[in-house]
């Protein structure tokens, strides 16, 4: 990815972001042409001249010290995690080029889960417990995890065309597959913070080359993740609460955290849990019932009717 345009898209979206009033500018009524603050507003917040804070924004980032990307983040109001970008992008743009390009042409090894980490997630009953990598690729799950993402697992695109024995991609099931809809209620919001997390992701690993092909890819499958990414957000997920609709199980609300692990770059840990006493709790149970059932793989699907097939038939010859 272009650095400098990643940096320059970046800062232009977050200027346009603040307003006169939000910064403390005065605007006495004037009409404006550009939506937020202006560079020159910006640069006066931050303590630099404007042709300086011109040269930040055109992607001239190499070189520039902590201090001053500091004040321009505080000028600009950004949060944790808009910080981190910045800081992210700024690091990648002053590291020395040496071994870049031979980096970026290298496809990764698949990552692999420690035999400890594997343990402790099937130690792990009646919580729902997946490990992902920063691509949003599921790297292990323990029983309860299949169950609830089975249709991830079972997905015939989450594990991008042509590429048998891929590992399943969270990314690519929500919008490439049309059951994701089915799965989140809160399918548009899960998708825009999927795509924040992913734009996070690039700032911090910007030459993963098989994070760049994700990217692509779903650039140029799917209009609404196209639209996302043009709008540069980053989002920083910690804990909060996700909804599903499991074609098994019914409806679920989980509380769910992450926890990085130390001893294994890039790869998180997400528990999910139920309310003691709640519906979803007796819902989780049940779950793991069927998940620890011998029969569960003759229920994952449910079989075509004969009124189903005929009328398949039938919209086929027209």
């Amino acid at each position: 990815m272009d650095r400098k345009n990643e940096i320059r898209e970046f800062l232009i979206s977050r200027r346009a972001k603040i307003s006169p009033e939000q910064a403390g500018i005065p605007s006495y009524g004037e009409l404006r042409r550009v939506p937020g603050l202006r560079r020159e507003e910006v640069a006066q917040l931050a303590g630099v001249s404007t042709d300086y804070y011109t040269r930040l924004e055109r992607g001239s980032i190499r070189g520039v010290s902590d201090s001053v990307l500091e004040a321009v983040a505080s000028a600009l109001q950004l949060d944790d995690a808009e910080r981190t970008h910045l800081m992210d992008l700024a690091r990648t743009a002053n590291a020395p080029l040496r071994g870049v390009r031979r980096q970026a042409s290298r496809r990764p090894a698949q990552q692999r889960v420690r035999p400890g980490v594997l343990r402790l997630l099937e130690g792990m009953t009646g919580v729902v417990a997946i490990v992902q990598n920063g691509r949003s690729d599921v790297l292990a799950a323990n029983l309860l995890g299949r169950a609830l993402y089975s249709e991830v697992f079972d997905s015939a695109v989450a594990s991008g065309p042509d590429t048998p024995g891929r590992l399943p991609n969270q990314a690519r099931y929500l919008f490439l597959d049309p059951r994701a809809a089915d799965l989140y209620p809160d399918w548009r919001a899960i998708a825009a913070t999927t795509v924040a997390m992913l734009r996070l992701e690039t700032g911090r690993n910007p030459h993963d080359r098989a994070l760049n092909e994700l990217v692509g890819e779903l650039t140029t499958r799917s209009g609404l993740f196209a639209g996302l990414w043009a709008g540069h957000d980053v989002r920083i997920h910690t804990t909060g609460t996700k909804r599903f609709h499991h074609p098994v199980a019914g409806d679920l609300s989980l509380q769910f955290e992450t926890l990085h692990l130390p001893g294994d770059e890039g790869q998180t840990l997400f528990t999910f849990t139920a309310e003691p006493g709640s519906a979803s709790e007796n819902a989780l149970a049940f779950l793991a019932s069927w998940a620890a059932s011998p029969a569960e793989s003759t229920i994952k699907t449910r079989p075509t009717t004969k009124a189903e097939t005929t009328s398949r038939k039938d919209s086929t010859s027209q």
